[in-house]
């Protein structure tokens, strides 16, 4: 059976990432690790967890050069990325053990970006039934765990 990654709360971000002042990637890059919410940072990529996630454990994985588009990107920058994402679900896997992952790129606004200044792939670790009733009926998501206690444990276990 194929279950949606529906979040419908989701709009009321993406409609307002633009009146952010600054590019979300480039001031956790500028703030300590904990406070920017970096799991790890690589030489010319880095993994973050994202403060709207979809499940626990949400991660974000981007350049660490600014770049709008994917065409943008430097070879070495894409084999790095592609690189931490796997690295991101051995870490996801040890810490989490998800029974599966969604990887995938919003690349524009009506794709669903909401941040389209600075390109970036969402790694989300899956479960059964982590589409529940929650978010359904009651437009509520329930995480059980911090995200400083998420990103912790993440960077920990990050392979080396």
């Amino acid at each position: 059976m194929t279950r949606p990654l529906w979040a419908p709360w989701r709009l009321e971000y993406v409609g307002s990432a633009d009146e952010q002042d600054g590019c979300i990637f480039c001031l956790a890059l500028e703030a300590d690790d904990e406070a920017g919410l970096v799991v790890h940072r690589g030489t010319r990529v880095f993994a973050i967890l994202n403060k709207f996630p979809y499940a626990s454990g949400h991660l974000l994985v981007a350049p660490i050069r600014h770049a709008g588009e994917l065409a943008e990107l430097e070879d070495d920058e894409v084999v790095e990325l592609h690189r931490l994402v796997t690295q991101g679900m051995g870490a996801l896997a040890s810490v989490y053990g998800p029974q599966g992952y969604n990887v995938g790129w919003n690349v524009g606004r009506i794709a669903g970006a909401g941040i389209t200044d600075h390109v970036h792939a969402h790694l989300v670790p899956r479960w059964a039934g982590d589409t529940n009733f929650m978010p359904v009926l009651a437009d509520v998501k329930v995480l059980p765990e911090h995200l400083l206690d998420t990103r912790r444990k993440l960077a920990e276990a990050w392979p080396i």
